[in-house]
């Protein structure tokens, strides 16, 4: 019989010095190569070294390198921390005289790399039609009273919309977003908290409404309107996507109002449809990248499915309207697709494709959505009412709906490719 493997363990305690290098300046060739052949022939007193961690970044032709180095056990023993920093002042002297960038030397200590983070780090996405500073101040500020440290910033893209990513340690996840929806509130940018790890690109299926979502506007009130029910059907979509009435009965009421419409008018709604700047693209780059894409929505079959057809998608879920002798009779067929309905439709979706709900989004903008929001192992509150934004996992007010992809993470480069 074979053994059990060993037990995995944390590696022990590491007592040799550490220090940090950082080196800035006007980026050219060479000079990453240069410092580390100089930490791979060490003299002058620096024992043997290895290579903890590396970090590097240009912006705008300015390098920053960090390099995390920790000596090794040399002949004579453990080296001194003096000794050893010393020998790295030295070494980073000599670098820096031959490519004219700065070196600069801290023990780990000193550099913060002793003390441990509390909580998993997060990644904070600000979007913007520009990100204005005041947003970024207010987010670094409130990350800052939560004890949280910005770890790195990079720029996810800017077009349709500006956003950056923050990666940020130290901070528990439901206090952060609590402190940056407060910033969010107060400045014209958006801020999405989502944690580090293999689950945030493991996301495999999406889901997005219709109404207001995937397309502009609500189509139920083009019906009512050429039913000359407009105003009386308008008031009550109003309280249900509000949250004031129960969203079936209100579904119920609502078509009654449209008894007598002639079932041509259903082909002339669904032509004059205009879909929400950015909805092929982020359709499209998904699709790209093997996402199971689809539609979720309390509207009707008759309008969705030509649609889902159009825009390729796998799958939609929609009330179907009763007609008889070429017109609406007032009245649904089948299974009723609401609040719940959307969950399950969601549910089901995943199912049939083999993916955990927890590798799922789901966009929306109402009430009606919020069981399927989270449900999903990320909702996305897309132009959203109050009530459905603090519900949600995260929440978009851009006007462009592939600024989805920025919140998974995906970079304006990326979308470019998969384009």
């Amino acid at each position: 019989m074979p053994l059990d493997p060993a037990p995995r363990t944390s590696p022990p305690a590491v007592s040799t010095p550490r220090a940090l290098l950082t080196v800035s300046g006007g980026d050219r060739p060479g000079v990453t190569a240069r410092l580390f052949a100089a930490l791979a022939a060490p003299g002058g007193g620096l024992p043997p070294v290895e290579v903890v961690d590396v970090e590097q970044v240009v912006v705008h032709g300015q390098l920053v390198l960090g390099v995390v180095v920790g000596s090794l056990p040399a002949e004579g023993g453990p080296v001194a921390e003096e000794l050893f920093l010393a020998a790295l002042e030295r070494l980073a002297a000599d670098v820096a005289e031959a490519t004219g960038v700065r070196v600069q030397v801290e023990s780990a200590a000193d550099a913060g790399l002793d003390a441990a983070p509390d909580g998993r780090p997060h990644h904070v996405i600000l979007l913007g039609r520009p990100v204005p500073p005041e947003a970024v101040a207010g987010a670094a500020s409130a990350i800052a009273g939560i004890g949280g440290n910005i770890d790195a910033i990079r720029r996810l893209s800017d077009y349709p919309v500006t956003s950056f990513e923050l990666t940020v340690s130290g901070a528990e996840a439901t206090e952060l977003r609590t402190a940056l929806a407060t910033i969010a509130s107060r400045s014209s940018a958006d801020i999405a908290v989502e944690q580090v790890g293999l689950a945030r690109r493991s996301k495999r299926l999406i889901v997005l409404d219709v109404d207001s979502t995937l397309v502009r506007g609500e189509v139920i009130d083009e019906l009512a309107a050429r039913a000359g029910r407009a105003a009386e059907v308008a008031r009550i979509t109003a309280a249900a996507m509000n949250g004031e009435l129960d969203f079936t009965q209100s579904l119920r009421a609502r078509v009654a109002a449209l008894e007598g419409l002639p079932v041509d008018v259903l082909e002339e709604v669904r032509e004059a449809l205009v879909l929400t700047p950015g909805a092929r693209t982020l359709i499209r780059t998904l699709k790209r990248l093997g996402f199971r894409c689809g539609i979720v929505s309390g509207g009707f079959t008759q309008i969705t499915d030509p649609l889902a057809e159009q825009l390729g998608l796998d799958f939609a879920a929609a009330n179907t309207l009763e007609v008889a002798d070429g017109r609406l009779t007032g009245g649904l067929v089948g299974e009723i697709v609401d609040r719940a309905g959307k969950a399950r439709a969601l549910a089901r979706f995943a199912d049939r494709y083999g993916i955990p709900l927890d590798q799922t989004v789901a966009v929306g903008d109402g009430a009606n959505d919020l069981d399927m929001l989270n449900a999903a192992g990320l909702g996305i509150a897309f132009n959203a009412k109050p009530y459905v934004r603090e519900q949600a996992h995260t929440a978009l007010n851009q006007p462009y709906l592939d600024a989805v992809l920025q919140v998974l993470g995906f970079t304006r480069d990326e979308v470019l490719d998969a384009v």
